[in-house]
């Protein structure tokens, strides 16, 4: 019989400096994409101020129908940092103790940064009786499980207290994943992902919807759109041997790649560079980029790829037309006659960036990102972008109507699927 069950959770951050829109909340997605990944299902998300009150009735209110409670924030050495008192007094704590473990990362840790050792310091070590411990290695607040009976809860149920700095909850969930996974029996899940750009979510739900309809009742199907890396599409199965499952997935995935495999650059969870950087590696080909709008910011997405110096040869940020025409040797009769937003300067650009470093591919950008600098042939928000091989340059214009930090990013993103299609086309892969 199968025993597996599911298994539910409430992530809960804690802080006004959230609520004020102080900072930005990152720690709830990362949270609960690795609940999600490990059978967990998250049934809401919650922020909460620095009182007493609403900290102690929110969390009674979610412990008594969630399996898990997960709480971030609220751990520093302040005095507005109350959420471990708290902690105390819900687990039913009438002590604190230190924790030798993670009192040693403490004292490191200030070494490391040449601070003084402070008593507000070494009581980030101090936790409630009631409570274990999972060392945290990254940062000086511990994370704290409470294993709650249901004497109280009405069913036995898990609050973990993690740090809210992004850094050290993010690294720290590995841990905190691992003790979920050894006190519960998850259902298991797979998940494959798709990744594809170059087609709105609604067009890709459209080219797909019989498809979709057509999926076991078993497997579900998720849309996550994002500005930098398309439309990732992931398909879940609940339940089940993971290897049936592995094949069922790739079944259904044949039949999808079969519908918009032109618009498919990865099978698995991906960035539009890392796809184009183990093309490169594979095939040994190098690259090159010749940047006027996104004003460095491809170069940049290609270099945070590990290994990118292998294949990615330099650029030139040619934002000025006598850098153009100086160092990039675009013609300045081109630039006259059409304009610098064009596909002919495009073309040159990426033509002159391959030229001048050899590289086997290059990529170029001209546009408009604004406010301001359109016209009635190219508003604000056109981007031209030209890909030179030896087989010759191609170039396609991508329009879009945001702030010009978001255009910036589109212009990028799109030029390198641009890029990325060429080289697949090309090198046959």
């Amino acid at each position: 019989m199968n025993r597996e069950k599911t298994v539910s959770a409430a992530v809960c951050t804690i802080g006004d400096e959230i609520l004020i829109g102080q900072i930005t909340d990152t720690n709830s997605a990362a949270i609960s994409r690795e609940l999600g990944a490990a059978g967990v299902r998250v049934t809401s998300m919650v922020s909460i101020g620095d009182r007493r009150k609403e900290i102690l009735k929110t969390l009674t209110e979610e412990l008594k129908i969630n399996d898990i409670v997960i709480t971030t924030g609220g751990l520093g050495p302040t005095r507005d940092d109350i959420t471990r008192n708290v902690l105390a007094e819900l687990s039913g704590s009438s002590r604190f103790i230190r924790h030798e473990g993670q009192l040693q990362v403490v004292r490191k840790l200030l070494r490391a940064r040449g601070l003084d050792t402070l008593e507000p310091n070494l009581r980030q070590a101090d936790v409630p009786e009631n409570s274990e411990v999972i060392v945290n290695r990254f940062g000086t607040a511990p994370i704290m499980v409470f294993r709650l009976d249901e004497a109280r809860f009405a069913h036995p149920c898990t609050l973990i207290a993690m740090p809210g700095v992004p850094f050290e909850t993010v690294n720290a969930l590995p841990d905190v994943i691992a003790d979920i996974k050894a006190h519960h029996r998850l259902q298991s899940i797979t998940h494959r992902n798709v990744m594809t750009f170059g087609i709105a979510e609604s067009a890709l739900a459209q080219r797909i919807g019989a498809w979709e309809d057509s999926l076991p009742r078993d497997m579900k199907l998720a849309y996550l759109p994002d500005t930098l890396t398309g439309v990732k599409l992931r398909l879940s199965v609940y339940g089940g041997e993971a290897a049936d499952n592995e094949r069922r997935l790739q079944e259904q995935i044949q039949g999808l790649t079969a519908l918009v495999g032109k618009h498919i650059y990865s099978y698995e969870e991906d960035t539009l560079e890392h796809a184009l950087g183990v093309l490169l590696k594979a095939t040994g080909k190098t690259l090159s980029a010749a940047e006027s709008c996104t004003g460095g910011e491809i170069s940049h997405l290609i270099t945070t790829v590990p290994g990118s110096s292998e294949y990615y040869l330099g650029s030139v940020t040619s934002y000025a037309i006598p850098v153009k025409e100086k160092v990039l040797g675009v013609d300045p009769r081109l630039i006259e006659q059409n304009g610098v937003v064009s596909s002919e300067v495009a073309a040159a650009m990426a033509e002159g960036v391959r030229r001048l470093t050899g590289s086997d591919f290059s990529v170029a950008t001209t546009g408009f990102a604004g406010p301001g600098g359109g016209d009635e042939r190219y508003p604000e928000g056109t981007v031209w972008v030209g890909v030179s091989s030896e087989k010759g340059t191609e170039t396609r214009k991508f329009e879009y109507h945001n702030d010009r930090k978001r255009n910036i990013q589109r212009f990028s993103a799109s030029a390198l699927f641009f890029l990325f299609t060429k080289v697949r086309t090309e090198v046959n892969c």
